[in-house]
């Protein structure tokens, strides 16, 4: 029986495994909010870092 169905099968999980990355990507997303402060600080750290540097 398997051997008859295993195309569909297999076409069964790779849709199953993709609607699951999709799921995980948009449940674990970061805001927009909290990509921009992070940004930020990292642009204010490294400008702190040159001019210590520079020191």
């Amino acid at each position: 029986m398997l051997a008859k169905y295993w195309k569909k099968i297999g076409l069964i999980i790779v849709i199953l495994a993709c609607i699951v990355n999709v799921m995980v990507k948009l449940i674990n997303k970061t805001s927009l909010d909290e990509e921009m402060i992070s940004s930020a600080q990292y642009v204010y750290d490294q400008n702190n870092e040159e001019q210590n540097n520079e020191k």
